[in-house]
């Protein structure tokens, strides 16, 4: 099956900005209101994400949105504005915390969090903000918001029956990737893994069409359309009691996605790192969260809540990272 073209297109891509329009020294930090270090790393690295900034020092949003109460864009958009145009060397993430619920359910001000479920939160509340003003989208379209324009891709699962050879393909919008990193050691190997086919027996028989009962398959997962902003997860918890995956896995500073595209031939599609979330601590349910940040001046910076601290990218490359951001 092939995709499903969108009825209308919400925001036009070519209206996005991949570069800075304005360059300047990093902005404020953050103060820890309790336990919201896990909140500051997010905001952070998304206010240093250049198409979603330049969109939100439009004010583009702000101008035409009519929502009566929580909008995540209108809050994105103000807290953006305050971090890179004001002069105080600390703000407070009040309004974000202030709406927490609203955002997710399973947060409170004052309990610790993981940085992954907030990023997965925010993005989702902005992209519920994009289209509240759009009743009855095609499940299409709704791909076409400005958030999915900059994190959004499409991944390409096809099954392939090992009894008859039958293929069937289904395609999935992503705005963030989860990958596995029990056994490799390098984000490289880990996006290898995760194209890799798997073999569904047993109790992960599917049934065939073409066969009319259940058989072994293989499913194999790839990429089939690339978003500008790519954003993976390595999951760092090993199994469901908070213990954590502490290696070093290796990430490079530019990485190329075209081998692990449904179409691995062509022009590489080169990516290059602007920012990753690091998790200190023994277990996945305590310790605390930083990131490193490259502002609009090209240089990196180490944001830990109200500390923003000049770095190099040796530095960068070092760390045991949990959140890598690549923008195209």
């Amino acid at each position: 099956e092939e995709m499903a073209l969108p009825q209308r297109i919400l925001f036009p891509p070519e209206e996005i900005c991949m570069d800075w329009q304005q360059r300047q020294r990093p902005g404020a930090g953050l103060c820890n209101l309790g336990s919201t270090c896990y909140i500051n790393v997010i905001l952070q690295c998304l206010t240093y994400t250049p198409p979603l900034a330049n969109y939100l020092l439009s004010r583009d949003h702000s101008q035409l949105c009519h929502r009566q109460g929580f909008c995540m864009m209108c809050i994105m958009e103000a807290h953006v504005r305050r971090v890179l145009h004001s002069s105080a060397s600390t703000i407070w993430p009040r309004a974000v915390v202030r709406d927490l619920k609203f955002i997710g359910e399973e947060f409170e001000p004052d309990m610790a969090g993981d940085a992954y479920e907030f990023l997965r939160c925010a993005l989702e509340a902005m992209q519920r903000a994009c289209l509240s003003g759009s009743s009855e989208v095609d499940i299409s379209s709704q791909t076409t918001t400005i958030i999915h324009q900059i994190f959004g891709g499409f991944l390409k699962s096809r099954v392939t029956c090992l009894r008859c050879q039958a293929v069937s393909d289904s395609y999935k919008a992503f705005l963030h990737v989860l990958l596995d990193i029990k056994a490799p050691s390098s984000l490289t190997t880990a996006l290898e893994d995760f194209v890799t086919s798997k073999k569904l027996d047993g109790k992960y028989c599917l049934k065939c069409s073409k066969c009319e009962k259940k058989v072994t398959a293989s499913k194999r997962v790839t990429v089939h359309h690339v978003p500008k902003v790519f954003t993976v997860c390595l999951e760092r918890a090993a199994d469901d009691t908070g213990k954590k995956i502490s290696k070093i896995v290796e990430y490079p500073e530019y990485l190329d996605l075209r081998p692990y595209m449904s179409d691995p031939a062509g022009e590489p599609l080169l990516y290059s790192l602007y920012a990753l979330v690091v998790h200190s601590g023994d277990t996945c349910l305590d310790g605390h969260f930083f990131c490193y940040t490259k502002a609009s001046n090209g240089l990196w910076y180490k944001m830990d809540d109200e500390s923003v601290d000049n770095c190099g990218i040796h530095t960068v490359l070092r760390q045991q990272a949990y959140l890598l951001f690549y923008a195209r």
